[in-house]
């Protein structure tokens, strides 16, 4: 599997789930979680996640069926906070995935009032990193995410 295929699909995918904002395509689980499935080429992928608030879940990618990268994640909005615009702003910063770290959001992106900023170390074979949003000076919305490859050799 070639690492620029699977950055691209990690942006095609980015595009075309939560970012996109296409909830007619999700699918609502038994335990109450629910997954966003995405398929592109060789590769797909499932977001399944639990939320409201606070929310985490977790992104599988599989190439030809055998899996090969994740991400798991976990955020919240601060009590108190109105959730709706919030989301926009994050919905709008994701749509800004930065091609050389597929992972969530640019460095930095604003949208009126509010600041998004993400950091990250670390490449697609593995990562790590932070997104917060800002109304003003008051930090309203706060996320930590990490992943990488998966079984590229035998373990367990």
């Amino acid at each position: 599997m070639d690492n620029r295929a699977l950055q691209q699909f990690l942006i095609d995918l980015n595009k075309a789930g939560y970012a996109g904002g296409e909830e007619k395509k999700w699918v609502k689980e038994l335990d109450g979680s629910t997954t966003i499935p995405f398929a592109k080429g060789e590769f797909r992928s499932n977001d399944n996640f639990f939320g409201g608030e606070p929310y985490g879940g977790r992104v599988i990618v599989f190439h030809k069926d055998k899996p090969v990268w994740i991400m798991v994640y976990y955020g919240w909005i601060e009590t108190g906070t109105e959730t709706d615009p919030v989301y926009a702003v994050l919905r709008n910063a994701l749509m800004n995935m930065p091609e050389d770290a597929p992972f969530r959001g640019p460095k930095e992106f604003k949208q009126g009032e509010f600041v998004y900023t993400n950091t990250w170390e670390g490449n697609v074979e593995r990562y790590s990193g932070q997104e917060q949003i800002k109304k003003g000076e008051a930090i309203v919305y706060k996320a930590h995410y990490r992943g990488g490859l998966v079984d590229k050799r035998s373990g367990v």
